[in-house]
């Protein structure tokens, strides 16, 4: 059964950095394409970066430059370190199975419970 459980997120003031973790079980991380995305209040999801199984990245232009994802295939687990944090960043953030992008239009089906991220000062 794929099960992914993401942490790390909190308040932080603008400028700030937070590391999200996602732990999966139920597959490998190393060998699977993964994603993060993000929900703000009272607006559609919106595609944050993936990590494509060939090891390339990709990241949305509101976020490029200031976060990156990365594999820990040791504890089978995937992040993102996120700095130079905006108000704008403020949202539930969610690991998820599989590779997206900038048309993601709903949730992704294979996703964590989420992990709120708010900056504020």
């Amino acid at each position: 059964e794929v099960q992914l459980q993401a942490s790390g997120g909190g308040l932080v003031q603008p400028g700030g950095s937070l590391n999200l973790s996602c732990v999966a079980s139920g597959f490998t991380v190393a060998s699977r394409a993964m994603s993060w995305v993000r929900q703000a209040p009272g607006k559609p999801p919106e595609w944050v970066s993936v990590f494509n199984s060939g090891g390339s990245t990709a990241y949305a232009d509101p976020v490029k430059d200031r976060f990156t994802m990365s594999k820990d295939n040791a504890k089978n687990t995937l992040n993102l370190q996120m700095n130079r944090l905006k108000p704008d960043d403020t949202a539930v953030y969610y690991c998820a199975l599989g590779s997206y992008g900038p048309t993601l239009a709903v949730l992704p089906k294979f996703r964590g419970q989420g992990t709120q991220v708010t900056v504020s000062s």
